[in-house]
């Protein structure tokens, strides 16, 4: 499980550790940083598909996520005596993700290329990346290292470190690109977690989605981040775990109602029955929010969890009534695989924190920096990056 997850230097986010449970979720006003949050655990995912450069070139390049605020925040500033002003900074811009596991720990450190002449100047370089043993990042528990170019696995602690290359490139992670399950097992694992874990946030219900058309129907374990194989993700539900399952969430949600999967040439279409209707309705008739809580009970109940699962706002277009129903159900698969949910919807967060165990993140803004409310030094996890 995912102990510990830290953000330094992006957007709102100066420097930012997070304790996280089984079950955790993200509240805070408008505004208070957990789109960022959401959007850094992606990024992090990104590493090891080797994407994290051109995910964030999409959001503006380097300049436009960078921590947008003075270094640091004087305390005469915090009291009021003074105003927030543009100091010289003292240290090399840099943005640092990281995460740390009851087994290993990850981070990856991205800043700017040296000076040059080139018109590429600004594409985030990654200066640094470090696996580690356990949850908190030391020297002596590195298993292997990455300096700019070079890359190094220790063996025992009694030996010197086995350089596994000398030229990988500078906007390359280490992960994507040279895991050696002989030398360093290690970086294979810490790959293949991290690309396990998925995401889903703001499903498309417009007229034109693909979510509302019949659909090749092929084995499904896992519902695509868009909600494109819906119809053949529920019946693989129902094939593999159990069409009383499906049944028993469904009617939680809507009382009296059924769904079913129809098969029309290898089309996939699903059939919503509803009490008191003399015939099923399909997914070009369900209102939005009926087919995004559909969409969730596919993502929730799927035969093949994923080591974490981040919901973005999963309350977006359902009604208040829903969300006890959807809290059950988040509370039910955060049995079997580690959830984190985004949230400003108060209904849907007070029947989440029933969960015994439940981590409440709740961010708040202090002179335009992301914290987390209540953090101090004795209750904030202990969390150390490499230095470059």
């Amino acid at each position: 499980m995912i102990r510990t997850i830290a953000i330094q230097g992006y957007r709102s986010i100066r420097d930012l550790v997070l304790p996280l449970g089984q079950l955790s979720v993200v509240t805070g006003a408008n505004g208070s940083g957990k789109s960022n949050i959401y959007r850094s655990l992606h990024l992090l995912a990104d590493a090891a598909q080797n994407s994290v450069v051109g995910s964030l070139a999409r959001e503006g390049g380097l300049p436009s996520t960078f921590w947008a605020g003075p270094e640091t925040i004087a305390r005469s500033v915090r009291q009021g005596e003074h105003a927030v002003q543009a100091l010289a900074k003292r240290s090399v811009a840099s943005l640092k993700l990281g995460f740390g596991s009851d087994l290993y720990g990850y981070s990856i450190d991205l800043g700017y290329p040296p000076p040059s002449r080139t018109m590429f100047g600004l594409d985030p370089h990654i200066k640094r990346e470090c696996i580690w043993n356990g949850a908190i990042y030391r020297k002596a528990s590195a298993m292997v290292d990455r300096r700019n170019n070079y890359v190094w696995f220790s063996t025992t602690r009694d030996e010197e470190p086995v350089m596994l290359t000398q030229h990988l490139a500078d906007t390359d992670s280490m992960l994507a690109t040279i895991p050696d399950p002989q030398r360093a097992p290690e970086m294979l694992a810490v790959r293949e977690s991290i690309r396990k874990w998925r995401f889903y946030d703001h499903f498309r219900t417009d007229a034109d989605s693909p979510v509302r058309a019949a659909q090749i129907g092929t084995f499904s374990p896992i519902l695509h981040h868009d909600g494109s194989n819906l119809a053949a993700a529920l019946e693989t539900i129902i094939e593999l775990r159990s069409d009383e399952e499906l049944a028993r969430t469904v009617d939680d949600a809507f009382p009296g109602s059924g769904l079913h999967v129809e098969n029309t040439d290898g089309r996939f279409s699903i059939c919503l029955r509803q009490h008191g209707l003399l015939r099923s309705l399909s997914a070009a008739e369900l209102s939005d929010g009926t087919l995004r809580y559909l969409l969730l009970t596919a993502a929730l109940l799927t035969p093949r969890p994923p080591e974490l699962l981040v919901l973005n706002e999963p309350e977006t277009s359902l009604h208040p009534d829903l969300l006890p129903a959807l809290a059950r159900l988040i509370r039910a698969a955060a049995k079997n695989t580690q959830i984190i949910v985004v949230s400003h919807a108060p209904v849907l967060i007070e029947n989440i924190l029933a969960e015994p165990g439940c981590a409440h993140l709740h961010l708040i803004k202090s002179f335009g920096e992301t914290t987390l409310e209540s953090a101090t030094l004795f209750n904030t996890p202990k969390w150390a990056w490499p230095a470059r």
